[in-house]
Formats: C-alpha cells, sequence, structure tokens
C-alpha cells in the first residue's frame, strides 16, 4: 500500500478548519444541578487562540459553495465571513 505524504493528500484538512474555530461550552455554568456557580456570575470562558472565531448560526455553513456569490435580499449586508474582515 503505496502511503502518501500528509501535506499534499488533505487528509487532515478538517482537522485544520477545526483548528480555527473555538467551540462552546454546553453547560458553562457545570452540570445540571452542580452547586457551583449558585451564587457567583458565570464568568466567561476561555479565549480563543489568535485568528481563532466562534461558529456563527447566521453564515454560510459550507462557505466554499457560496464563495463570489451576492445575497438576494434587499438591503441585505456583505457576509463578513472573510479572516480579515
Amino acid at each position: 500500500m503505496d502511503r502518501k505524504d500528509p501535506e499534499q493528500s488533505g487528509e487532515f484538512a478538517n482537522v485544520e478548519v477545526g483548528r480555527e474555530y473555538i467551540v462552546p461550552e454546553e453547560f458553562p455554568e457545570g452540570p445540571y444541578g452542580a452547586p457551583r456557580g449558585k451564587f457567583e456570575r458565570i464568568k466567561p470562558g476561555k479565549k480563543g487562540k489568535k485568528g481563532q472565531r466562534v461558529y456563527s448560526a447566521f453564515n454560510y455553513e459550507y462557505k466554499q459553495l457560496h464563495e463570489n456569490l451576492p445575497r438576494q435580499m434587499d438591503g441585505a449586508h456583505p457576509p463578513h465571513d472573510e479572516k480579515g474582515e
């Protein structure tokens, strides 16, 4: 079986893209019924690394399929899903 170089095979593309996003905590105050945080405010989760961003429900899931296509609703703002924007 011929092994390919991982740099060229693209098998790890989904892992590399996953590193760009911060996964939100499901229960930031702790497990259900836990006494922790009962009398104190919930602190925000850890900050991500530089260049990471949070998943948004208001962006396209598959950005490459919608690349360079304008929004079709009147008055819609341009999507801000580029890294430099």
